[in-house]
């Protein structure tokens, strides 16, 4: 069954992704599947005009009243204006909302849908009790093994630890985190794309060594790797990060496990800037969200480049 639907969370109402939307919108209205908007109709009009990217937008009340080669919008209310002046706790009801909308339609439906939120600020939506929104869709559809992918057609990254103090990392690091993330990560490489993906695992440690007694290398992650080699998936490592990233290291792999958050995406978004999309894996539907976020200091200037979100939509044509 392909993919039939593509629901849009609008999401931070202060932001750039409005702008985004229509610069990829006002050039591409025609696709395979539905698209469907979720997010308050006239802020998106105001802010699509101020900019002079507006497009075609079909409201609606219910997903299945989409149509098929129409910008689609499902309206989300707002209480008041103020919402949107600034980043605030004033627009977490509506971003809730706009989530809860989304979550009732993929939990409904029987569809294949595709789920891409645009971002919102975590400190002021999540406010502590999320470290993203990887943990808080998980958390809203009672998930427990999501895993963060940043995926390019050429090489993936997924940090074993997200949106954690550096200083917590070495705790969080287990043999059965690391092969339930790469078995979910190769499901999906199967699933979707019709490939049998080859990794490589980084170690914790500068160049895989440590003057500490325990070593998370020998101790866990070597383990874990053997573990995998035994029921059939292809793994390498550990391999130092330092010097990993270099061409003749990652063309011969499609995906990279890291143990911490900025030792794989600072290298991929240097290699790919934002060639790149963010996936979660591992809830009873795939999530994208465009590798960016919110981007307030670019707001209103109409300057924000949605090559992320052109990239997001060319990888979900390619879906088996």
């Amino acid at each position: 069954m392909s993919i039939s639907k593509i629901l849009i969370v609008l999401g931070e109402p202060y932001g750039t992704f409005s702008e985004i939307l229509g610069k990829y919108f006002k050039k591409n209205q025609k696709h395979r599947q539905k698209i469907i908007l979720i997010g308050n109709l006239k802020l998106l009009k105001k802010q699509l005009n101020k900019l002079k990217h507006s497009f075609k937008i079909n409201k609606i009340n219910y997903h299945d009243e989409a149509i098929k080669d129409f910008v689609n919008i499902i309206d989300i209310e707002l209480k008041h204006n103020k919402v949107f002046d600034k980043i605030s706790i004033k627009s977490n009801k509506y971003i809730e909302n706009s989530f809860k909308t989304c979550i009732d339609i993929l939990n409904k439906s029987k569809d294949k849908i595709i789920m891409i939120n645009g971002p919102i600020s975590k400190k002021s939506f999540l406010n502590k009790k999320y470290l993203g929104i990887t943990e808080y869709l998980s958390k809203k559809t009672n998930s427990k093994n999501e895993v963060m992918l940043i995926y390019n057609e050429n090489l993936s990254v997924s940090p074993l630890t997200t949106h954690i103090p550096i200083k917590y990392v070495s705790k969080k690091i287990t043999k059965k985190k690391i092969i339930n993330n790469i078995l979910i990560i190769d499901k999906f490489y199967k699933k979707y794309l019709g490939k049998k993906a080859k990794f490589a695992v980084l170690g914790l440690n500068p160049h895989c060594e440590t003057i500490d007694k325990f070593s998370e290398e020998e101790k866990i992650i070597k383990p874990s790797i053997n573990s995998l080699k035994k029921k059939g998936i292809k793994v390498d490592g550990p391999y130092p990060a330092d010097t990993f990233f270099l061409k003749k290291n990652i063309i011969k792999y499609d995906s990279v496990i890291g143990m911490y958050h900025d030792q794989v995406l600072s290298p991929l978004k240097t290699l790919f800037k934002f060639n790149a999309i963010n996936l979660t894996l591992g809830l009873p539907f795939l999530r994208i969200s465009p590798d960016h976020g919110p981007n307030i200091e670019m707001s209103g200037k109409n300057k924000s480049d949605p090559s992320s979100l052109i990239y997001a939509m060319k990888f979900i044509k390619k879906l088996k």
